[in-house]
């Protein structure tokens, strides 16, 4: 202990020819100890209202801080609700788009059927159209047949007739047939 007071003890020895060291001279000493006094005061007088203003920044500055996080947390709240409901409705989107998918998937394979159907009918109408067409030509063809069959029938019963017939077979066949008429009138008065 003894070596650490040693040098304290000893400033008070020190020559003053021009070395620097402590004046025990209490008269001497006392506007130079002021002025220190004064200076250390002053300095740390500052740094005491240094600090109240240090401390009023780093309040201020603190509360800026709060204030901002405070905000940012309110944006990141707003964000977070306009995601979930951007998401919600993304989700709408996606089941009325699939929804649609489904309805034009079915519609499509709707109007395939009723294309189908409408085919098949009209080609069932083509068919009996043709069947008819058919059928009508054939009793066209049927009927000149018949036509022509009886031209010629009557061509060749004309022919015989003519042919066997002569003035005097003729002339008979009038009379009959006068006769006939003739009974007829009577029975008719």
């Amino acid at each position: 202990m003894k070596n650490v007071t040693d040098p304290f003890l000893s400033l008070g020895y020190w020559p003053s020819a021009g070395s620097f060291g402590f004046n025990t001279d209490i008269l001497a000493t006392n506007p130079i100890n002021l002025s220190v006094v004064l200076g250390v005061l002053i300095f740390f007088g500052k740094g005491v209202c240094a600090s109240c203003l240090l401390s009023d920044l780093l309040d201020n500055r603190k509360q800026r801080i709060l204030k901002t996080i405070r905000n940012s947390e309110e944006l990141r709240g707003g964000a977070l609700e306009q995601l979930e409901n951007a998401q919600a409705r993304l989700r709408k989107v996606e089941k009325e788009a699939d929804q649609f998918r489904m309805n034009g998937y079915s519609e499509i394979e709707r109007e395939k059927l009723n294309l189908i159907n409408s085919t098949s009918k009209t080609l069932e109408q083509l068919e009996n159209y043709k069947n008819e067409t058919i059928h009508f030509e054939q009793q066209k063809a049927i009927n000149e047949v018949r036509q022509r069959v009886f031209q010629q029938a009557l061509q060749g019963a004309l022919g015989t007739l003519n042919s066997c017939l002569n003035n005097e077979l003729h002339l008979r066949a009038i009379s009959t047939n006068i006769g006939m008429f003739g009974t007829m009138k009577e029975i008719t008065d």
